[in-house]
Formats: C-alpha cells, sequence, structure tokens
C-alpha cells in the first residue's frame, strides 16, 4: 500500500486532499501542528520547518499544502519548500505541490503569467509573485522528484465534487464553458491521481474542471 504524508493537513486544501487519498486505500498520515481536524488516524504534530529527514523517510510520496497570505510570511512559499527539497534531495519519496495559478501562462510563448494581466486583482499580486518564486526555485532542483500542481483561475474551496477534470501543462486551461474554474474537491481527485500514477516527475501541470 502507498504511504502518503499530507504536511497542513488541517488546511481546506489538505482536508479533502486526506479524504481523497483515504478513500482511495492510500495508507495517509496527517502532518499537522495542532490538533487533527482530517479524517486521517495517523499524525506527526509537527511544524512543517521542525520536519527532519527522519520524518519523511518511510512515505513514498509527500503532498505539500502549505499556504500563507500575511506581507510578513509571504516569503515562507520558498524557505518552507527549500527546506522540504532538502529533507528529500537525493532520495526517491515524491513531492507534490500544491500550487497556484498566477504563474501560469497566457500564452504558448510563455512570455505572459497570468499574474500580469490586467484583469489579476492587485490584492493577490504579493502572494502570485512569491508562490511563482518558489516554483522558479523549484524548478532547480534536479535532486528532487517534486510535481507541482496548478489550480484553475477560479479555486473554489467550497465548489462540488464533479469527478470531472482536464489536466493541462504550464498554460491557463479555459473548460467548455470558456471558465478557468475547479473546485477543492475535484483539485484533490488530481491531486491524488498523480500521487498514484507519477507521470509527471519534475514538471508543473494544471488542472481544471469540467463543469463549472
Amino acid at each position: 500500500m502507498m504511504k502518503v504524508a499530507v504536511i497542513c493537513a488541517n488546511g481546506k486544501a489538505g482536508k479533502l486532499i486526506v479524504k481523497e487519498a483515504l478513500e482511495r486505500g492510500l495508507d495517509v498520515t496527517a502532518i499537522i501542528r495542532g490538533d487533527n481536524q482530517t479524517a486521517a488516524k495517523q499524525i506527526i504534530q509537527k511544524d512543517l520547518f521542525a520536519l527532519t529527514s527522519a520524518d519523511l523517510a518511510d512515505f513514498d510520496a509527500v503532498i505539500d499544502a502549505f499556504g500563507t497570505w500575511t506581507p510578513e510570511t509571504l516569503p515562507q512559499h520558498s524557505t518552507s519548500l527549500k527546506h522540504l527539497c532538502d529533507l528529500l534531495s537525493g532520495k526517491k519519496i515524491r513531492l507534490l505541490v500544491v500550487g497556484g495559478a498566477g504563474s501560469l501562462y497566457l500564452d504558448q510563448s510563455h512570455t505572459t503569467q497570468v499574474m500580469d494581466g490586467a484583469d489579476f486583482p492587485d490584492i493577490f499580486k504579493p502572494l502570485a509573485s512569491h508562490m511563482a518564486k518558489a516554483l522558479a526555485e523549484l524548478r532547480s532542483r534536479n535532486d528532487v522528484q517534486w510535481t507541482y500542481l496548478s489550480p484553475a483561475g477560479d479555486f473554489q474551496a467550497d465548489g462540488v465534487r464533479s469527478g470531472k477534470y482536464q489536466l493541462g501543462g504550464e498554460e491557463l486551461l479555459l473548460n467548455a464553458q470558456g471558465e478557468s474554474v475547479i473546485s477543492y474537491a475535484d483539485y484533490a481527485i488530481a491531486m491524488i491521481d498523480e500521487v498514484v500514477s507519477g507521470n509527471h516527475l519534475q514538471q508543473r501541470i494544471s488542472v481544471v474542471s469540467q463543469y463549472c
């Protein structure tokens, strides 16, 4: 049975990823700082930055669902990912990252990112910029078996679980209705599909729901 750890599992995305993984029969451990709010029976109660190589040694895959939004903590998108990469350097343990949509490209030449668009809200630009920086740093880690999964532009925490999604690459995807949208629940399906398949090592991929 595949053994999977979900870091920051108490978050909205983390909890649904844990639930999806358990329903698919995976052996799941939630890595959390506080009380367990997930469906996982196995936990590691520890801050992400306090994790050691020994904590992660027995897993086949580690899912990083870390997120932070305050100005003073935004640099932690880079420092947390570097810490995890250093722990997994040279190992066969896979690292799957819950990413952002702001760094997806709007053109095939990959010169214009979503966060560069005129309609991109100013309030989200600092977050998108820091997450893009973390992704750029991740791309340089040839010593880690990473996969970065970007959601659609409209990432809906309370959206329905349709079970239908389309997988893409570096460019922003639109569904049949011309919208870039996905629920956290459908995103969780895509994440666990990637955990099981391992088809996109050292790649950024993206996902959109097929239905609004």
